[in-house]
């Protein structure tokens, strides 16, 4: 079975290794037929702490790493910084 790969902004960068990525989907609501969107956070591994708050990045499956773990950071493009 294929990994699951999922787009998101990082909403944290404060923990070692670690970053915390938002992950929106959007359907259309069953009876209201109007289009919800929903997020949800992912913990997910950063080896080089190069990922910032901002930063939109693509995460994949993997083998739990820790606690919370389960998903690690394989490509992603940094914010424009001002």
């Amino acid at each position: 079975m294929p990994k699951r790969l999922l787009q998101g902004v990082v909403v944290s960068d404060k923990q070692d290794k670690t970053v915390v990525v938002r992950v929106e989907r959007r359907f259309t609501h069953p009876l209201l037929k109007k289009t919800v969107r929903r997020s949800k956070k992912y913990h997910a591994h950063d080896e080089a702490n190069a990922w910032k708050e901002g930063d939109t990045v693509w995460i994949e499956e993997s083998r739990p790493l820790s606690k919370l773990k389960n998903w690690v950071v394989v490509q992603g493009e940094k914010r424009a910084e001002v």
